[in-house]
């Protein structure tokens, strides 16, 4: 299968066209997810549309090797854990397929990332090895070429001023951080942000109390003195992002969907509308799996998606098929 088919995805009837070829292909050289799909007696032969596609539960990456391919992983991304608890990894054998996602993932939503000065502040991610969302950010300060991009730690006193001058300065800036940590910063300083996008990627990661995400955008929103916060939506076991401009309402760039499954039987698909478990089609992730079903609970409306909670990890009824 060649990437090129993926990023040149120009209608939903190709992106049909093209999920439909990769199931066929991930069907044929992924052995974890070949025995998931003969479980359910889902093939080739008896899948016809997208929505007959089997979504591998996301767990799968925390106990087996999700690999379509047979070359040797450039990196392993890893999923931040509770001590003792299983992360998941994700086997990525070739870098530029990600790269080349998340650059034009972010191009397709706001534009050249060398228009702006990106400033992170990722303290958890950046703690520990194996950080996906560092790799990516990581490049596009590097891609951003501006002199004050990078990383913020324990540094945000500068972080703070950093801010408001490039602001006044009337520059183009992105801060995209963690929850707690946008809110660390918006309790210790106040901001009236004109040209700045503030970007949460979610979580607490147990720092503070979880918030609903209307609370946490309000909140900020105030913090910063902006009309709206955005998101991005990504894990580890994913190449591609969707991102929000507001409201916690999500797109995906072209090559990547969203599909709501019931909770109680996850081989049955919900219309628009209608709240149940997420799953992701990322056709990015050719060497791994395209399908995979989240632990995320979603509502979906054309073009558009909220999240809305996550399962409890005890179990998702309708995906007990952890037993291969």
């Amino acid at each position: 299968m060649h990437t090129e088919t993926v990023f040149n995805i120009s209608s939903s009837t190709n992106f049909n066209q093209v999920a439909l070829a990769v199931f066929q292909y991930q069907y044929a050289n992924n052995k974890v997810y070949r025995e998931f799909c003969n479980h359910l007696n889902r093939t080739p032969e008896s899948v016809n549309l997208v929505t007959e596609i089997p979504f591998l539960p996301i767990q799968f990456f925390k106990s087996h090797e999700v690999l379509s391919t047979a070359n040797t992983p450039e990196i392993t991304f890893t999923s931040s854990g509770t001590t003792g608890s299983l992360t998941s990894k994700h086997l990525v054998t070739d870098l530029k397929v990600y790269e080349e996602s998340f650059r034009k993932g972010f191009t397709h939503f706001y534009g050249n990332i060398k228009d702006y000065t990106v400033l992170a502040l990722l303290p958890a991610y950046l703690e520990r090895t194996g950080s996906s969302l560092i790799y990516m950010v990581n490049d596009m300060i590097e891609q951003s070429e501006a002199p004050e991009s990078g990383f913020y730690l324990h540094n945000i006193d500068e972080l703070a001023q950093h801010l408001k001058t490039l602001d006044t300065q009337g520059k183009k800036v992105l801060l995209i951080g963690v929850s707690f940590a946008l809110l660390d910063l918006v309790e210790a300083y106040s901001f009236n942000l004109k040209n700045t996008i503030v970007m949460e990627t979610g979580g607490m990661k147990g720092r503070r109390k979880e918030m609903i995400r209307a609370e946490l955008h309000s909140v900020l929103a105030e913090g910063f003195g902006v009309s709206k916060i955005h998101s991005e939506y990504g894990m580890t076991e994913l190449l591609s992002q969707g991102y929000s401009k507001g409201d916690g309402v999500f797109e995906c760039p072209p090559w990547m969907d969203i599909i709501i499954r019931d909770p109680e039987d996850a081989l049955t698909i919900f219309e628009d509308g209608k709240s149940g478990g997420i799953n992701v089609i990322d056709l990015a992730n050719i060497n791994s799996c395209s399908f995979i079903a989240t632990q995320d609970l979603g509502r979906k409306q054309g073009n558009q998606f909220e999240v809305i909670g996550r399962f409890d990890h005890s179990d998702i009824r309708g995906c007990n098929l952890m037993v291969l």
